[in-house]
């Protein structure tokens, strides 16, 4: 059994340098490969969740400057529907009160007109008047010599 404990330290004693050998390897890359690689893919993470946390944003403010445009967008077709509404009841008032000047202006002509026919009416009534007793006695003149009986 002594020969086994002899060989398994001659083994040991043989395998401390492959041993230091790999703990300095170990911490060859640790320090060399690792580090750099971890503080890398660090720097990478942050990047990317900076990127995607401006990207967040920068969508939040697309969306709120949507939102903006639309309700200014309303806000002006409110104002316009408003402003039409308010033409239109400008020209409605304005051609309301171009049919009552041209009704007044129709009715005073028509008044006027009515005036002169009534006008012209008596004072043909007048002559038809003076005129028929004119005839009357014109009629008179010429019937009664006959009928009675005179000279002509």
């Amino acid at each position: 059994m002594q020969d086994i404990i002899l060989q398994v330290g001659a083994l040991l004693v043989g395998a401390i340098p492959t041993a230091v050998l790999f703990i300095v390897l170990v911490l060859a890359y640790q320090f060399l490969v690792q580090g750099p690689l971890a503080e890398t893919l660090k720097k990478r993470r942050a990047l990317t969740v900076g990127a995607m946390e401006d990207a967040r944003k920068a969508i939040e403010k697309a969306e709120s400057r949507t939102a903006e445009y639309a309700e200014k967008l309303r806000h002006a077709r409110a104002e316009a529907y408003k402003l039409r509404e308010q033409r239109m009841k400008q020209w409605n008032a304005e051609r309301d009160a171009a049919l009552d000047a041209a009704r007044k202006a129709a009715g005073a002509k028509a008044s006027k007109a009515k005036a002169e026919v009534d006008a012209e009416a008596a004072a043909a009534r007048q002559v038809i008047q003076s005129a028929a007793a004119d005839l009357a006695s014109q009629a008179v003149r010429a019937v009664l010599p006959v009928a009675v009986g005179g000279s002509h």
